[in-house]
């Protein structure tokens, strides 16, 4: 229990919402966190994720190929931020996959912030989360994700391979 606790709290701690520690050019482990926030005015979910800049251009470059740079060229890139992001990121509403819109993304210290939204199902009770951002790169890879939703936050996350989350309403 104790070893658990430590693999979930150290990145939580490290790679909070508030900004990334510098932990220097190479980090010792491999995680992105991501936060949906249920917005009951526009029934829509708020859809942001943190990963490590240097990880996500990693990635991007081994997918897509090209000079990648997520600081320097946000215009070029964010197609390609959007793309790997769909991939790799699905939402569902009882099974029903959500469209995802695209906002952009900003960086902030050593993570890049991906922002989109997703529309919610009327009358839906769960939402479904695959979750398999960096499993391309890292087999140690562990994805925290955050739902809020009235007031009530839950969280969960996965590694690698698994990639299902599961919140109910």
């Amino acid at each position: 229990m104790l070893l658990f606790l430590s693999k979930l709290l150290l990145p939580l701690l490290l790679f909070s919402t508030e900004g990334a520690v510098d932990v220097g050019l190479a980090h010792p482990f491999h995680v992105s966190s991501t936060t949906l926030s249920y917005n009951v005015k526009s029934k829509s979910v708020e859809v942001t994720c943190r990963i490590f800049t240097d990880d996500l251009e990693e990635a991007l470059f081994r997918k897509y190929g090209g000079k990648i740079d997520l600081i320097g060229k946000q215009k070029e890139m964010a197609q390609l931020v959007k793309k790997y992001l769909n991939e790799h990121l699905i939402l569902s509403w009882d099974g029903q996959v959500s469209q995802q819109i695209f906002i952009g993304y900003e960086n902030d210290h050593e993570a890049t912030l991906v922002y989109f939204e997703a529309k919610k199902i009327d009358g839906t009770k769960q939402l479904q989360i695959k979750n398999s951002i960096l499993y391309d790169l890292f087999d140690d890879q562990m994805n925290i994700v955050h739902f809020q939703i009235n007031g009530k936050r839950q969280s969960s996350s996965v590694n690698y391979p698994k990639k299902e989350i599961k919140f109910s309403l």
